[in-house]
């Protein structure tokens, strides 16, 4: 399988005609560009490189480009591969939030109203974090401003994984399967 390196509007784009939970990548492209799936000896849906001179298809994917809107479902982009891959209860964590960043951009500055009884769990800066509580292990949520605390048991991380899907609009069902990927 080959890595490629994509902006983050087009993944937006990408994650944004996700038919199913866990569909990957490749096998959104293959439909969005009606291409004929192939099933490889792993089990994972593989494109079949084969040796052509340049295709320009950037007229057909910008027809069909629409902005991203607030509505957005943070479950168009949670794969369960990309997920499973992360390091851990934290890099799962982190992750997820990132995920709910990259939907909820607008309104994601109502996590920092998500408390503990004696010490905050986001903020702004490293240095708030560190300045509730002792033993924070404070973390960025990627490509944000944000911080999470992450000196916590997995109860509470997905007790605040559930806080913030609620917080963020989310149904009780949604927030619970939200929190259950952790």
């Amino acid at each position: 399988m080959k890595t490629i390196e994509i902006d983050d509007e087009l993944y937006q784009y990408i994650a944004s005609n996700t038919q199913s939970i866990g569909e990957s990548a490749s096998q959104i492209l293959r439909r969005l560009l009606e291409l004929e799936p192939t099933q490889g000896n792993s089990g994972i849906i593989q494109t079949e490189v084969k040796e052509a001179e340049p295709v320009q298809i950037e007229n057909k994917v910008e027809e069909k480009i629409e902005p991203v809107r607030e509505s957005a479902n943070v479950f168009n982009i949670l794969n369960k591969e990309e997920l499973a891959m992360q390091k851990g209860v934290v890099g799962r964590f982190l992750f997820i939030l990132a995920a709910f960043h990259r939907t909820h951009k607008a309104q994601f500055n109502k996590v920092l109203e998500i408390k503990g009884r004696d010490r905050i769990y986001f903020a702004t800066s490293k240095e708030a974090l560190l300045e509730s509580g002792s033993s924070m292990n404070p973390k960025n949520i990627t490509e944000s401003e944000y911080w999470v605390m992450t000196n916590s048991n997995t109860t509470r991380k997905k007790m605040m994984l559930h806080e913030v899907a609620l917080i963020l609009g989310y149904t009780q069902q949604q927030a619970e399967t939200v929190r259950d990927y952790l």
